[in-house]
């Protein structure tokens, strides 16, 4: 193994929910050393049972397990939480990752992955954590404000009128590279190397399913934006006031 630093000062706990009990062991004697507590469950029921009744740092679920099947499995769990979950699967098929991200994974990563990326996209999502809070619970901190939508920088949290968002930390972070640089294009690859810390393929269209997902939470009409216009063959623009009223171009 490579010699790495500590990910984090303290303990990260990690819930690995996997049927694949060598690859559990294997994650967990390569992460113990880095300072990640590692438990693993093997079947989908066991999984979203313990995702959801204990505090996770971060999940790593693999799409094919006995009893629920990930997809299911990830979907109890984003009932009920807003957890870090990093997908594993032997399936490198492109729909099979956009179905995932559609119900609200973080990410995805082959089953084929060294563990440098492991490590690397473990470090991305458990940092980029959210935990959404109320406006009136939130410290005082640098903010961006869109008319109704504040983003509070520090505490990480998004508000749209007197509603606290339920982010993914994914989509924080997307809404805050749109936010920042309102009235301004950004092109899908500028975004995509903005909030994750990999390299995508230029083909990857995973974006597109994230700001869908932030529109959805926005209350955000595709056809008729006030938030997030998208711009034909170029990318997305988030809407200054001024700019409301324009159409998408889809």
């Amino acid at each position: 193994m490579n010699h790495e630093e500590p990910a984090h000062n303290g303990t990260t706990r990690l819930l690995v929910i996997d049927d694949d009990r060598k690859l559990c062991r294997l994650i967990r004697d390569y992460l113990a050393p880095l300072g990640y507590a590692v438990e693993s469950v093997h079947t989908g029921p066991e999984g979203v049972e313990r995702a959801t009744s204990e505090e996770w740092s971060a999940v790593l679920l693999d799409l094919m397990l006995p009893g629920l099947d990930g997809f299911e499995v990830l979907k109890r769990i984003r009932a009920k939480s807003d957890v870090p979950v990093l997908m594993l699967t032997a399936r490198g098929d492109e729909a099979d990752r956009i179905v995932g991200l559609e119900i609200g994974a973080d990410d995805y990563l082959p089953k084929t992955f060294s563990t440098r990326e492991l490590l690397a996209r473990l470090r991305a999502v458990t940092r980029r954590s959210v935990r959404t809070i109320p406006a009136e619970d939130a410290a005082p901190a640098s903010e961006i404000v869109c008319g109704e939508l504040r983003l509070n920088l520090d505490a990480r949290t998004a508000v749209l009128g007197d509603t606290a968002l339920a982010l993914t930390p994914v989509e924080y972070d997307l809404l805050h590279a749109l936010a920042k640089a309102r009235g301004r294009i950004k092109s899908r690859e500028a975004l995509l190397d903005e909030i994750r810390e990999r390299q995508y393929d230029v083909f990857d269209r995973s974006i597109d399913v994230h700001v869908a997902a932030l529109r959805r939470k926005l209350g955000d009409d595709a056809r008729e934006p006030r938030y997030i216009k998208t711009v034909r063959s170029a990318g997305y623009m988030f809407l200054r006031p001024e700019d409301r009223g324009l159409k998408d171009e889809e």
